[in-house]
């Protein structure tokens, strides 16, 4: 079985308030503040670098509430995301998480591979409150795939 997706986690330390004491490393090639929609984007070859994820994606969005930029109310990866920590690696085309419902959802072309195994399908929801991760294929038609070693 797949091990605790690190996922969740990953944008967690990225987007919560509580964690972000750890220094975190963000390069892109153009990075834009918009103090009126409450916006900080990071576009072009953006890499987050965390002590315990390296996150790569096009285009990186923090939506932040009335309280700055430590309130986070979205986090938003998108154009080719790869999340990577020591245990596993995961991409996918969109990772969207939302702190207010403790929500992270890796959309299109979503694989997961550890050393148990490999996961491919269309979504996955990790949901932080409950720790339930649910792998879906909904809207293509396909299935759910995995492959995984015996240990």
């Amino acid at each position: 079985m797949i091990k605790r997706l690190f996922l969740a986690v990953a944008l967690a330390i990225l987007a919560h308030p509580a964690l972000a004491q750890q220094q975190v490393q963000i390069t892109a090639d153009l990075f834009t503040v918009d103090e009126n929609t409450r916006e900080s984007v990071f576009t072009g070859n953006v890499v987050v670098i965390h002590p315990n994820v390296k996150v790569w994606a096009e285009k990186v969005v923090a939506v932040y509430g009335e309280a700055g930029p430590s309130d986070v109310e979205s986090f938003v990866a998108s154009g080719s995301v790869r999340l990577e920590t020591d245990e596993q690696d995961a991409t996918g085309d969109q990772a969207v998480f939302t702190p207010g419902d403790q929500l992270l959802r890796l959309t299109g072309n979503v694989k997961v591979i550890n050393a148990s195994g490999t996961i491919d399908a269309g979504e996955l929801v990790v949901n932080l409150a409950t720790n339930v991760s649910t792998f879906t294929n909904t809207g293509s038609g396909g299935r759910v795939t995995g492959v995984f070693t015996s240990q």
